[in-house]
């Protein structure tokens, strides 16, 4: 079992609540950007990224270059915990789907890398809230 399928699999058994907007309609999410690095698998170094919740929209700067735009995406909160998803698209490189969880001002994920609907790879995402 991938990691990936592991911590999906973990998260769906344990969170179920939806987020609720706040005042002003907003999710836990939105407006924050957290900073950190894409990891491939067992590896120690990676590309810098910056990951963008804003108006409903997740982006990640490290794939601007592979012309990967940004994709709504979901939340579901249970206490102090947030796990999201979302799936974001390039014209040349294919679909990046991307699930993670926050924990205060830290951010752990993963992104599935997929092409025709076929699994190309995964990577990890390790991230803390911007200031």
């Amino acid at each position: 079992m991938s990691l990936s399928t592991r911590l999906q699999s973990f998260l769906y058994s344990r969170l179920t609540l939806p987020v609720a907007p706040a005042a002003g309609g907003t999710d836990p999410l939105d407006g924050r950007t957290f900073d950190g690095i894409v990891l491939e698998c067992g590896k120690t170094s990676g590309d810098a990224d910056s990951l963008i919740f804003k108006n409903g929209r997740f982006r990640s700067t490290a794939c601007d270059r592979y012309q990967y735009g940004d994709g709504p995406y979901t939340a579901v909160a249970a206490g102090k915990t947030v796990t999201f998803s979302a799936e974001t698209e390039s014209p040349k490189y294919g679909k990046l789907r991307w699930q993670g969880v926050v924990r205060g001002r830290r951010l752990d994920g993963t992104l599935t890398m997929l092409r025709d609907d076929q699994v190309l790879g995964e990577k990890w995402v390790l991230a803390g809230q911007a200031s």
